[in-house]
């Protein structure tokens, strides 16, 4: 039954994941006078806790170099207040969501009912031990469909995220570690890509594989071994777990149909371009 978390991830989250590749975003960060990049990123994501220091953004973050976090945050709140940040994300988000989709689309009954049925579940979730989540439940919703929608994908995408960087601790995988060994898995993170997006040097990410080849989760070769992939499958068997909250609260019949709709909205997101070649399969 838990898998059903896992088919909710993969089919919804895209409709909150455009935000970070949309020139919207990225231009209205800008015009607060936040660099474009990590700051723009790290205090995008991270403004729904407030004025928070590196430490905060680094740890739940969880796979990102802290050491790209330092120059960046708090730094960023000396330019643009939280509050300004939030704006300009939900403002880009409307945009985004208007240009991908349409202005027809975003107007639909099919929107409508969606965001009815992602709220429901949303509003199902616990905050604790769920920071980021526990920080976006905090935000007041938008009243616009579209934008209700895009707002309780954010909160089930950090509710599940919060509950994946538990599991890996469990699982005695650092953040490079776990994005070195997806890194591996055909549909995984391009290792070239993992490597520059999260900030991390070529020493770090060797040393990374090494530390997994030490624990027999990839070879020599950099190849996942079975032992690998046992490991990312109890971690990934136990993000599931840990995410069902909204999915129980639906049920099958309900979570099947937001799963459908969902993925409908995703599919078109897709077609128009929402996410580059290569990073659609990454958490």
């Amino acid at each position: 039954m838990t898998e059903i978390a896992r088919r909710a991830k993969q089919s919804l989250e895209l409709i909150h994941a455009m935000i970070y590749f949309a020139p919207e975003a990225a231009d209205g960060f800008a015009g607060l006078g936040l660099e474009r990049g990590l700051m723009s990123y790290y205090a995008g994501r991270s403004a729904a806790m407030g004025p928070v220091g590196a430490g905060v953004v680094a740890a739940t973050f969880y796979n990102f170099n802290p050491e790209s976090v330092a120059p960046v945050i708090p730094r960023a709140w000396s330019i643009a207040a939280p509050e300004a940040v939030l704006a300009a994300r939900l403002k880009a988000a409307d945009a985004a969501l208007r240009r991908l989709l349409g202005d027809a689309t975003v107007a639909s009954g099919a929107v409508a009912e969606t965001a009815e049925l992602a709220r429901e579940a949303a509003q199902a979730c616990t905050p604790d031990g769920k920071p980021l989540y526990a920080a976006h439940a905090d935000l007041p919703w938008p009243d616009e469909p579209h934008l209700k929608l895009w707002h309780a994908i954010t909160l089930l995408r950090e509710f599940r995220g919060d509950a994946h960087i538990a599991a890996l601790q469990h699982g005695g995988l650092s953040g490079i570690q776990a994005l070195a060994l997806h890194s591996t898995v055909p549909g995984g993170f391009d290792g070239n890509a993992a490597k520059k997006l999260r900030a991390w040097s070529d020493e770090q990410w060797d040393r990374a594989f090494q530390e997994l080849r030490e624990r027999g989760l990839v070879g020599a070769d950099r190849e996942i071994t079975e032992a690998g992939h046992a490991l990312r499958e109890e971690i990934e068997a136990a993000t599931d777990a840990m995410s069902m909250a909204p999915w129980s609260a639906l049920g099958e019949a309900r979570t099947t149909e937001l799963i459908g709709s969902g993925g409908r909205l995703s599919k078109a997101l897709v077609e128009a371009g929402a996410m580059p070649r290569g990073l659609r399969r990454t958490r």
